[in-house]
């Protein structure tokens, strides 16, 4: 997919820098022509002789350089990607992308190129979890950016969290899926995933024991096949896949509001493992214990139904709705119920019940419930049910 290719490579100021000369050696092992753009805080990470030893490319830093202008104009640099890759991405290029602005080589480009761009985002964890860092973010995925990362683990600063670039194989992998022209390309797919959790309290809340691990790995399925996917999902601990648009919320209403603002889209598949009640009257504040104090009594409403909503999306209705079933007992029966009363397409039942280990485990069984009937498929790797299940969607859309 990348033979042939050519690559605009951004190497911001960060630690991570020190994994672009990697990062170029495996786009060239791909075919790829990759041209390292350097910034002024990069270069304060990493020379550009190993750079441009790796690339067999000169490297390009300055937005005003009369010999380089000469050879091929910025614009022209631009105009003449493939892709642009933005590995590390530090927190200050992503704000100035977000916010449009072009006072250097590289926001000029990132102006000027009409190629797919993926970033790799490099930061300390605080950063990367900032409101501001989060919004930036989310506006370029909403614009189409792409992303890859961060992963979890220790970072440069002596913190652990969230903020890792990814490794150079991860970022290969997503540069590869940018040119990927599988069976949904030019599809759109809503996918929830994880938990919700119901505040009870300024500190406490109702949840589950979702991991995300199924949801995650059917929207990282469906754009491996050429989907544009955005995955709203709850609070998890796991990364999000790369080169999907991700929305994090907390609560059902959040979830709920979320995919409906999501479309329309051609398939939504429910992998979420909502919350069905919530406290009417959470507190604010921490619910007290003591001597003589009797336990509060919660009064519980439903939380918005969000499998029910997009199936009842009227004009705006995915053309396939997909829930999930995670059941204790009479897996399938409950299934089938659920399929009509919730007016989804098809429903995935699994089997919760202790000792399954599907909540939190890296394999699950399944049972696909549709208008035509039931199907089991055999135990296996939640990323292998992933795969199985984005390709049925694919033959589903693919019909008349």
């Amino acid at each position: 997919m990348l033979t042939g290719r050519r690559i605009l490579l951004i190497v911001t100021g960060g630690v991570a820098a020190y994994k672009a000369p990697v990062l170029i050696r495996r786009l060239r092992d791909k075919g790829a022509a990759v041209t390292p753009v350097l910034t002024e805080g990069g270069a304060r990470f990493i020379p550009p002789l190993p750079l441009a030893a790796v690339a067999g490319e000169p490297v390009r830093q300055a937005l005003f350089d009369a010999e380089a202008e000469s050879a091929m104009s910025h614009i022209d640099l631009a105009r003449a990607a493939d892709a642009v890759v933005v590995a590390p991405a530090s927190a200050d290029m992503l704000a100035r992308m977000a916010h449009g602005l072009a006072d250097d080589l590289a926001t000029t480009l990132l102006l000027a190129t009409d190629a797919p761009v993926l970033v790799a985002p490099a930061m300390n964890a605080g950063m990367w979890a900032h409101s501001a860092m989060q919004a930036n973010m989310a506006t370029l995925e909403a614009r189409g950016v792409h992303r890859a990362g961060p992963a979890e683990g220790d970072l440069a600063c002596g913190e652990t969290g969230p903020g890792r670039m990814e490794a150079p194989e991860t970022i290969l992998s997503a540069v590869e899926g940018l040119f990927a022209a599988g069976p949904l390309a030019g599809r759109t797919a809503l996918v929830t995933s994880g938990p919700t959790q119901e505040p009870v309290d300024g500190v406490r809340y109702l949840g589950n024991r979702s991991s995300g691990r199924q949801g995650h790995a059917i929207a990282a399925a469906l754009a491996r096949l050429g989907a544009t996917v955005h995955l709203v999902r709850g609070p998890v601990a796991i990364p999000d896949p790369p080169g999907v648009r991700v929305t994090p919320v907390t609560t059902a209403d959040e979830m709920h509001a979320a995919c409906l603002g999501g479309l329309p889209v051609d398939v939504a598949v429910c992998a979420a493992a909502v919350a069905d009640w919530r406290v009417a009257d959470a507190d604010d504040g921490k619910l007290k214990k003591g001597a003589g104090r009797a336990p509060p009594a919660l009064r519980l409403e439903e939380t918005p139904d969000v499998l029910s909503a997009l199936a009842a999306a009227g004009p705006h209705r995915p053309r396939l709705v997909v829930g999930f079933a995670a059941e204790t007992e009479s897996v399938v029966d409950n299934a089938v119920a659920k399929r009509a009363r919730k007016g989804a397409d098809w429903l995935l039942a699994n089997d919760v019940s202790a000792g399954t280990e599907t909540f939190g485990g890296a394999a699950n069984t399944v049972h696909l419930v549709t208008a035509d009937g039931t199907e089991a498929w055999p135990r296996d790797a939640k990323t292998a049910v992933a795969d199985t299940l984005a390709h049925r969607i694919a033959s589903a859309l693919e019909a008349p």
